[in-house]
């Protein structure tokens, strides 16, 4: 492996990246697979495949206080300890290392390390379809996607061919199937719900369609359905930089990573009109080193992102690389997925399951699909959940003793599902990051501001998700149903995305068709932040799509002299 260490080595490359999560490790493979001569720079840590999971293989006794984390560790990350716990935690930053500031509540939640959050992201592979790709433009909202689903759906394929997705074939228009393994199974409660749902038109549960393996792929996997997989997968069970992308940039030797890097600004050339190279910081000794390449493409993640564009100025680009628009931080977004319904069923009792398995169903879209006149709101969400029986955890709070207790409480209880809406939020201009003008971070560098807030849109969508779930567990002959919504702020889905948006027109967009800044044509975002509006599927698998695309075109165009 080519790492760098705090030497400076080579300053020149053919391609540098900029992060290293799940659409910088594919930009890296692709760039290094197309021969270029690429430097990979992550603000974090190494993490090695296998070697550096350390708590992969544990089982909660092993841990000094089981899964819990400390008073001390919740109250110096006080954000990232809302979804980590014992397992996993060293793959979260510390917030009090990596402050922010949320002008309204928001949870960033980040991992700085190299695979940032491919280690740790929920694998939901979903493709859109022009219904989301037209939205904008049908409904007069922001800006107008400048591609559809005809530019992008050969790229689907070739990242699922790849990666590895299982799922099942539907059939349906507004989620289009893909190159799919076998499905996982549902289990008996589910097919039950699903059976219910077949009586309304346009519901449907299926099987989630998720990058953990139904069988070997590439030398990886099967999964093991240990449903550990934020901690890091020894068997390849799931797709991660880490596990497959950058080890095969690495097998190219082309491939060329320097961790505890963190990039400053892009260094724009006012003479080529182009970026020749980046600055950065060493994230330990705090030296600053510049390196320098033909194409430059940024995958920091959405906020980070913007954020390194924004501190990215010249005489030429005063408010930040490519910020003609004005745009550039703005339209932020990030999937709501707090409201739902929960509910027990009387039936199944003689009947149990297998194994942890590392996904639940999903109920695609319904909403707006035709267009409906009384939904009350624009756009639409899909519904997330599982079934299980309770177990012993569930009755923690039960009151007894003796065998009479034990066997109750080792008994397993009633079939449940939970599942909650997955739904679309608007590209609103108002929800924006900036840099703070005084304070700085431990490297000196702005910190980030995020102003952020979900609106009536999402609100009324949030009742419809309530209502609807309800309704649909009644109508399956559930009992005790509890409509929720946990009103959690956004961020907490991890689906932020925007703040350098795609467009035709420079006046009102960061990015073009191709993932190009407008006017610097050697920068490339293909990470979150490009995106025009939010669907309401998982979005990873279209980052790493439109990420494997625009380096097909990039390195077309460098051939061609074009950049």
């Amino acid at each position: 492996m080519n790492i760098i260490g705090n030497a400076k080595k080579e300053v020149s490359y053919d391609a540098i990246v900029v992060g290293s999560g799940i659409s910088g490790g594919w930009a890296a493979m692709e760039l290094c697979k197309k021969g270029l001569k690429t430097l990979v720079l992550e603000r974090g840590r190494n993490v090695e495949h296998i070697k550096d999971y350390p708590t992969a293989m544990l089982s909660p006794w092993e841990f000094e206080f089981g899964l819990s984390l400390t008073t001390k560790e919740i109250q110096q990350s006080p954000i990232q300890s809302q979804l980590t716990n014992a397992g996993n935690q060293h793959f979260f930053v510390n917030d009090t290392e990596h402050p922010y500031i949320q002008d309204k509540p928001f949870n960033w939640l980040r991992g700085y390390q190299v695979g940032g959050r491919s280690l740790t992201w929920g694998r939901q592979c979903y493709r859109w379809s022009d219904l989301d790709f037209e939205a904008n433009l049908k409904d007069g909202t922001a800006i107008d996607w400048p591609i559809r689903y005809k530019d992008i759906e050969p790229w689907y394929s070739y990242v699922e061919k790849f990666i590895g997705v299982s799922g099942s074939h539907e059939g349906l228009a507004q989620l289009p199937d893909g190159s799919f393994l076998p499905p996982m199974e549902l289990n008996c409660i589910e097919n039950h719900l699903a059976d219910s749902l077949r009586k309304t038109p346009d519901r449907l549960l299926t099987i989630a369609r998720v990058a953990n393996l139904s069988q070997v792929w590439d030398s990886r996997g099967p999964c093991q359905n240990r449903n550990l997989c934020t901690r890091g997968c020894p068997f390849g069970g799931y797709f991660s930089s880490n596990s497959s992308t950058i080890p095969a940039a690495f097998k190219t030797g082309n491939l060329t990573l320097r961790p505890f890097s963190i990039v400053s600004e892009v260094i724009y050339d006012e003479h080529t009109q182009k970026a020749k190279g980046v600055r950065v910081i060493d994230q330990q000794t705090k030296e600053t080193f510049e390196y320098f390449a033909k194409i430059v493409f940024i995958n920091a993640s959405t906020i980070n992102t913007a954020g390194l564009l924004l501190n990215s100025k010249s005489n030429r680009f005063p408010n930040g690389l490519g910020n003609d628009s004005g745009e550039l931080g703005h339209n932020l977004m990030d999937h709501h997925s707090s409201a739902g319904a929960w509910g027990a069923h009387p039936g199944f009792q003689d009947m149990y399951y297998k194994g942890r398995r590392p996904c639940g169903f999903l109920i695609p879209r319904f909403r707006n699909l035709h267009q409906d006149k009384n939904s009350g709101f624009s756009r639409g969400y899909n519904l997330q959940g599982h079934g299980e029986r309770a177990e012993w955890p569930d009755r923690i709070d039960s009151k007894g003793f003796g065998n009479d207790f034990k066997t109750k409480i080792t008994t397993p209880g009633p079939w449940t599902v939970w599942m909650a809406g997955w739904g679309e939020c608007l590209p609103y201009h108002e929800n924006k990051i900036t840099l703070h003008s005084d304070k700085k971070d431990s490297w000196g560098l702005p910190v980030i501001a995020v102003d952020f807030s979900f609106k009536e849109n999402e609100n009324k969508m949030m009742e419809d998700i309530k209502k609807t779930s309800g309704e649909m567990l009644e109508a399956a002959g559930f009992k005790d149903i509890n409509i929720f919504n946990y009103s959690h702020p956004g961020g907490t889905t991890v689906h932020e995305m925007g703040t350098a948006r795609m467009g035709r027109d420079p006046k009102t967009s960061v990015l073009n068709g191709n993932n190009q800044i407008h006017d610097v044509k050697n920068v490339f975002v293909t990470d979150g932040s490009c995106m025009t509006s939010s669907a309401c599927q998982n979005p990873s698998l279209t980052y790493m799509a439109l990420t494997a695309r625009a380096c097909d075109y990039a390195v077309s165009e460098l051939k061609k002299n074009n950049i």
